[in-house]
């Protein structure tokens, strides 16, 4: 007897999938708004950070359209063929959770690690973060270079090529979305404030404040994204 392959689905794609469901059958009509994020949640006995995935990816796919501040709508008119993400299906909440896992370390190293010209070098790319107070491309480039620096820091160049690797993951699509609908315009501004604790640590050689810190500023990254 040959038994089917039972396939493991992401929670944001299952849930994606019967909102699908329910817009094919009419239960949510092109151009209607669907209930909120909070409704949605308690229908489903899930987290709100799952719900937010799973419209992220119904925008994506061309079914709904998020409409910050004023509601998500399904789309009028909808799509022929939706487009099916040809990404890596990780959810954002793992990425972000192992950031904040892995990223917590890596401070607490580089505090230990660190050398005195990594510490200027450090001190350079935070006071060059705080002229930047948009959450734009160079915001962002240079947010990639402090996270980098603190990697390298902790004398491991594998730990540093994780942290390209894990870095390199919010470019992908949903995760761009994510942060364009979700970031205040205050965010960048905000983030500095948490990188300016994060470098006094380390520059102190305070290895317990550099973890405290860290870990801080991910779930504040967290928090805004996917539970604001």
């Amino acid at each position: 007897m040959e038994l089917p392959t039972l396939k493991v689905e992401r929670l944001y794609r299952q849930i994606s999938n019967v909102l699908i469901g329910c817009i094919k059958n009419g239960q949510f009509a092109p151009g209607e708004m669907i209930p909120s994020e909070r409704d949605l949640s308690k229908q489903f006995g899930v987290s709100r950070s799952s719900i937010r995935e799973a419209l992220i990816a119904l925008e994506i796919t061309g079914w709904i359209e998020i409409r910050t501040g004023n509601g998500v709508y399904v789309n009028n008119p909808l799509p022929e063929q939706p487009a099916t993400p040809s990404e890596e299906e990780f959810s954002l909440e793992s990425l972000l959770k192992a950031r904040q896992i892995f990223e917590c370390t890596t401070a607490e190293l580089a505090a230990i690690n660190g050398t005195a010209e990594q510490r200027q070098k450090l001190a350079e790319i935070n006071q060059s973060l705080t002229q930047l107070n948009i959450n734009n491309d160079s915001f962002l480039e240079e947010d990639r270079r402090f996270h980098l620096m603190i990697s390298e820091m902790t004398g491991n160049e594998v730990l540093r090529d994780m942290m390209e690797y894990l870095w390199d993951k919010r470019s992908s699509r949903r995760f761009v979305r994510l942060e364009r609908h979700y970031s205040e315009s205050d965010f960048a501004r905000e983030m500095n404030t948490d990188h300016q604790g994060i470098t006094d640590a380390i520059l102190a050689r305070d290895a317990v404040k550099a973890r405290v810190a860290m870990q801080a500023h991910l779930q504040h990254v967290y928090d805004q994204l996917l539970e604001g």
